[in-house]
């Protein structure tokens, strides 16, 4: 029997020309190994499928619902949060890694036990986020004006890319149904930013 969340992703995935299935096929989960959010807990669950894969333009997209447990008994925390996904070649990331910076991250850079990349043209984004990558100078070239633009409205966003892979989500929230329509194109339109052309 299907829930109230699978009737309404159907609805949105017609509305929207995409696809929908209740559970991943097995054949997605290799592509988001590289990704932090994926290697994290144990139980991992993907569920709420909305998808579209254009082979003549060499891009497949996901926006799905995505469960893990860590810990066990009862320090056991479980989490959840819709994810956008997308495959493209004309990506081409640097690996890179970004999240709200909290007080603890401003506490561990004073120290100087780590530290994140900042951008001095865009103080308010630098203070929100915390940035990092295996390669800063490529990132740098990658973030342009309308993304560091993006992210300072739009606060508490995780980001993570890798060669032609990205993926963008909020931690531990499940995207209401409503508001779906609005992750996907902002995921889009993020895709866009990153590319060298557009989708």
């Amino acid at each position: 029997m299907s829930t109230s969340r699978e009737r309404q992703l159907k609805k949105i995935a017609y509305e929207l020309n995409l696809r929908y299935t209740p559970v991943a096929t097995q054949n997605l989960l290799p592509y988001l190994k590289d990704f932090r959010l994926f290697k994290r807990g144990a139980r991992r669950k993907i569920r709420n499928v909305l998808y579209e894969e254009h082979p003549l333009l060499d891009y497949k997209l996901h926006v799905f619902d995505y469960y893990f447990v860590v810990g066990s008994g009862n320090s056991r925390k479980s989490y959840k949060q819709t994810v956008f996904f997308i495959q493209s070649k004309k990506l081409g990331l640097p690996e890179f890694w970004m999240q709200p910076e909290h007080f603890f991250h401003k506490i561990g850079e004073y120290l100087n036990l780590s530290k994140d990349i900042d951008f001095e043209t865009h103080p308010e984004f630098s203070n929100q986020y915390r940035l990092k990558s295996t390669d800063e100078d490529y990132l740098r070239a990658t973030m342009k004006e309308e993304i560091l633009h993006f992210f300072t409205i739009n606060k508490q966003w995780y980001l993570e890319g890798v060669n032609y892979f990205m993926i963008f989500y909020k931690k531990n929230e499940i995207i209401p149904g409503d508001r779906i329509k609005d992750f996907y194109k902002s995921g889009l339109e993020l895709a866009r930013m990153l590319e060298a052309n557009d989708l």
